[in-house]
């Protein structure tokens, strides 16, 4: 069968890195407790993938007819998982160096999920309440990365098979409306229950952000903007950034009005036309803002960064140094930022532009060799001793929509636990808990 359509392959654009830049930060700044919606960058990172992937794959279908799905899915265990391996090591060797015993063993209880790309159901299946609990979780904020992986695993599939002959963008974007609009309804059911951390983290239930980013990288959509001005282009832009900015600056948590039934929907869906916009105009005035540098930097950065900023606010001492709020953010945020750096130059960068070690068989061996060293790390670690310094979760510091924390400090000495503003994951919670910068004897 030869290509459905004349798929030339695009240009980078900055633009887009640039949102990536953007979400990044708000999510920081959620969890340092600063944006009280900054949690709905997980939905623009959502929307942005689904546009990408789905971009990527009808390229290639449109170029030779086919999808080689073995060759899509090792692209992306490339560009995931060695980044996501090291973090994951290193958070455990420095949880076992200095974190109380509770991070420690909810560590190593939920890795092996976190290895299997399925933490998300794991933390689900606890029915312990991710908005207010996920403060004693190191690798709570992961779950995204999970939802992402699982929707990589099952879209290109349904691309391979509703993107073939004439008409294939069309019937794409068909199906990932529809899809979105199940994923929608979904939300809306689930998110009515006293826990909403079914519908907060439910691959099913967060879908309509990737599958609404899926449907603007299709023909239909993105011609719907060509014959748009640039000024036109531009003002658009503009409002749909004040509108999504509006929304991190003001959204309260899980409790916020009309939030699981149809206010992420809105923010993914005005996330979505944002990035068919910029995707369209790239050279406009909004495009070239939001590509400058330091966005754009840290876009490309974004997920190293994500990766390590949790295990950091958990572990780092607050205060440190004497300083508390911003004093400590800027910290906590410099030594991310740093562990980001460092992951990307050595390890993301190396194996996604295959250097001579990361290709052929010596590629083959240094994953092999990965794989052994994070399982003998996992189960090289002394677990601690059942009961010792066990958190009562209905007890747990939560914090009110605006980050201000009630008192739970008749808890703090005897459990080495810290409560603190910062929420978890890419959806964050309502309060988290930051242990003690101090080892433990119990299970050492």
């Amino acid at each position: 069968m030869g290509p459905t359509t004349s798929a030339p392959r695009r240009a980078h654009v900055g633009a887009l890195d640039g949102l990536r830049g953007l979400a990044v930060a708000a999510v920081l700044l959620f969890h340092a407790g600063h944006l009280r919606g900054g949690f709905l960058g997980v939905d623009l990172f959502f929307v942005l993938s689904g546009f990408l992937i789905t971009g990527l794959l009808l390229e290639e279908l449109g170029r030779g007819g086919r999808i080689h799905l073995v060759a899509f899915w090792e692209r992306r265990a490339r560009r995931l998982l060695p980044a996501l391996t090291v973090m994951v090591m290193g958070t455990l060797l420095l949880a076992w160096a200095f974190a109380g015993p509770d991070l420690l063993r909810y560590a190593l209880q939920d890795a092996p999920w976190v290895a299997a790309q399925s933490v998300n159901w794991h933390f689900i299946g606890e029915r312990i309440g991710y908005w207010n609990a996920s403060g004693t979780r190191l690798f709570a904020h992961l779950w995204s990365i999970g939802v992402e992986w699982q929707f990589y695993l099952a879209w290109p599939l349904m691309v391979a098979l509703a993107g073939r002959g004439p008409g294939g963008h069309r019937r794409v974007a068909l199906v990932a409306l529809a899809g979105a609009l199940v994923s929608l309804l979904l939300m809306i059911r689930l998110g009515a229950a006293v826990d909403t951390t079914r519908a907060y983290q439910g691959t099913d239930t967060r879908a309509f952000s990737l599958l609404l980013g899926a449907a603007a990288a299709t023909a239909p959509v993105r011609d719907a903007v060509t014959g748009l001005s640039r000024t036109a282009v531009d003002v658009s832009c503009v409002l749909l950034l004040c509108g999504l900015s509006a929304a991190w600056l003001l959204t309260g948590g899980e409790k916020a009005p009309g939030l699981f039934q149809g206010g992420m929907f809105a923010h993914s869906l005005a996330s979505a036309v944002l990035i068919v916009l910029l995707a369209g105009v790239p050279d406009g005035l909004a495009g070239r803002v939001i590509g400058s540098a330091v966005p754009r930097r840290l876009g490309e950065l974004s997920y190293s960064l994500y990766l390590w900023h949790w295990p950091v606010y958990l572990l780092l001492p607050r205060p440190v140094a004497g300083l508390d709020g911003w004093g400590w953010t800027v910290i906590a945020a410099g030594l991310s930022l740093s562990a980001a750096i460092i992951s990307k130059t050595t390890v993301e960068d190396p194996v996604r532009l295959r250097v001579r070690w990361a290709t052929g068989r010596r590629g083959w061996a240094a994953v092999a060799a990965a794989a052994v060293l994070a399982a003998g790390v996992w189960a090289a670690i002394p677990r601690p001793r059942p009961g010792a310094g066990t958190v009562d979760v209905s007890r747990l510091s939560r914090s009110s929509p605006d980050g201000s924390r009630r008192e739970t400090r008749e808890r703090t000495d005897a459990e080495g636990l810290t409560p603190r503003g910062g929420r978890p994951g890419r959806g964050g919670d309502d309060g988290g808990l930051r242990n003690q910068r101090h080892r433990r004897a119990a299970g050492r």
